[in-house]
């Protein structure tokens, strides 16, 4: 069993072109053991934005910790807020927008 603080995570940039102000911790990963799934925690700044971009075998399912923005499916601009959960299936285009003035902090699970 693995227990510890997010703080003790190194946070660093997503390797997504394109993405502006955003953060990313791997709270557990395939270093820590984990075989079926992966648990990041992104962190977006206010002004923020991850871009539209897709993966074309893999879900998502996020949970939105802090604050709030804009989740864009190409289509369809939708507001989140802190509690929110989000299904995003694979395939699916999607987007984050941080356009309040205080961080949005979302944890993001994929399988591995």
């Amino acid at each position: 069993m693995l227990k510890r603080h997010f703080t003790e995570v190194k946070e660093e940039p997503p390797n997504l072109a394109g993405t502006k102000g955003c953060t990313v911790r791997w709270l557990i990963s395939h270093e820590e053991g984990a075989v079926h799934y992966a648990m990041r925690l992104f962190t977006l700044q206010p002004g923020g934005t991850i871009p539209l971009h897709e993966h074309e075998v893999t879900e998502h399912e996020i949970f939105i910790v802090e604050g709030g923005g804009i989740l864009n499916d190409g289509i369809n601009a939708t507001s989140v807020k802190r509690g929110d959960a989000i299904f995003v299936e694979a395939g699916e285009k999607h987007s984050f927008i941080n356009n309040a003035d205080h961080p949005l902090q979302f944890i993001c699970v994929i399988p591995i």
